[in-house]
């Protein structure tokens, strides 16, 4: 895939409840400006509303000794230090220690080498081992999320780090992109191109950049899902009247099996995560709303109550918790709901929200928004209380979905 020309910055707002303080030291021989290893790591771990980072004491590297009177004065319950080294092959030389400040002991240590184009990689890795070093959860740092972007005469999806930096192309057309879906072992993307004229469901190799059509039917093609096993998606097919649900091999091949069969519209499928179930959108009750029902089509039944319109359903990865955008009044919301308890929250407090999507961990909501005339991608903490701008150079965001662990 192409490099994407737009690159990415951050905002960040709002005030975690509770949150670790963490001291990030920049790293000896690093470069200054965003892209530096220490300020990656340091926007990372603000940006999952679990920590608090501060860089109280400078002109340390992973030798230093622990300077403990200094980091426990300044409120650290750890620190990260590290140095840079480029190689005569060209490669580089990362290696950084963190430290147990109220232990005076060493949490971690490590060395690697990595070429120019995996130093922000390496960055996010690191925001990743301390992250499950320090909580005991996986990170996400080092995960990509899908999205598009339109500007006046092209669409184009990009496939990017979970922070927005580090975009490739996957596909530019001057028809509509829409509904990226990660394959479970994320080599894969789904997504519905109108590059025909009309919507079919692709699914296309990120590595190769091969592709192929999976639902080229007659009447509509649309909202691709992967089932956990990787070996079918749920898609909504418009073949036989209205828009139903149907299930198709992931290879394209053999016929689709029917899975819903109503006189309503049927459409925006999710499984779980365990793929005993799958989640979609009906309006055979009037209105738009979230049901479930098994993955062979029976017993159907509605999930959310609250709001007369809810639509484009995620699932958590622990299968607990469902993401949805909802209207109230003329704003759509995203909100989530406890599938266990029924409890209802809302996350965003934008007008014009779309197309959460839950991090692997399942601990932050990807979603597009409208913000200043433009369409942006926001990431968010489940509570609502840390949200991160992702910031393009002026491009229209839309459509985002976050792919899972592993690269």
């Amino acid at each position: 895939m192409p490099a994407a020309l737009a690159q990415f910055r951050v905002e960040i707002s709002g005030v975690g409840a509770t949150q670790i303080p963490v001291a990030v030291v920049p790293f000896r021989g690093e470069g200054p400006g965003p892209a530096a290893t220490a300020a990656i790591v340091r926007a990372d771990l603000e940006r999952s509303g679990l920590f608090r980072v501060s860089a109280p004491v400078q002109g340390l590297d992973e030798r230093s000794p622990l300077p403990q009177a200094e980091a426990r004065a300044a409120g650290a319950d750890a620190l990260l230090a590290g140095s840079i080294v480029r190689l005569a092959d060209g490669t580089y030389d990362i290696r950084y220690r963190l430290w147990d400040v109220l232990r005076n002991a060493e949490h971690l240590a490590r060395a690697v080498t990595v070429r120019p184009e995996d130093l922000r990689l390496a960055a996010h890795r690191i925001a990743d081992e301390i992250h499950e070093k320090l909580t005991g959860e996986r990170g996400v740092f080092a995960t990509r999320i899908a999205y598009v972007t339109k500007s006046a005469r092209q669409f184009v999806l990009h496939v990017a780090d979970a922070d927005g930096e580090g975009g490739r192309i996957a596909l530019t057309s001057t028809e509509p992109i829409i509904s990226p879906a990660w394959s479970p072992n994320g080599r894969e993307l789904a997504y519905v191109s109108f590059e025909t004229q009309r919507a079919v469901v692709w699914v296309q190799d990120l590595q190769s950049g091969r592709r192929s059509p999976v639902a080229n039917f007659s009447g509509t093609n649309s909202a691709p899902a992967w089932s956990p096993n990787a070996t079918h998606l749920a898609v909504t097919l418009s073949r036989d009247g209205p828009a139903q649900l149907y299930l198709v091999a992931r290879d394209g091949g053999g016929n689709p099996r029917r899975l819903t069969v109503s006189s309503a519209i049927d459409t925006e499928p999710v499984f779980s995560p365990d793929g005993k179930q799958i989640f979609f959108v009906s309006d055979r009750g009037g209105g738009p709303q979230v049901y479930r029902m098994g993955m062979d089509g029976s017993a159907p039944e509605r999930v959310t109550f609250q709001g007369a319109y809810n639509i484009s359903p995620a699932i958590s990865p622990d299968g607990k918790t469902l993401a949805y955008v909802t209207r109230q009044g003329s704003a759509f919301r995203v909100a989530t709901l406890d599938l266990a308890n029924g409890t209802v929250r809302t996350v965003s407090d934008t007008q014009h929200d779309e197309s959460p999507s839950f991090a692997p961990n399942g601990r932050l909501l990807v979603y597009a928004t409208r913000d200043r005339g433009v369409d942006v991608l926001m990431t968010s903490t489940l509570d609502g209380r840390i949200k991160t701008r992702l910031l393009s150079s002026g491009l229209d965001m839309r459509e985002p979905a976050w792919g899972p662990f592993g690269r």
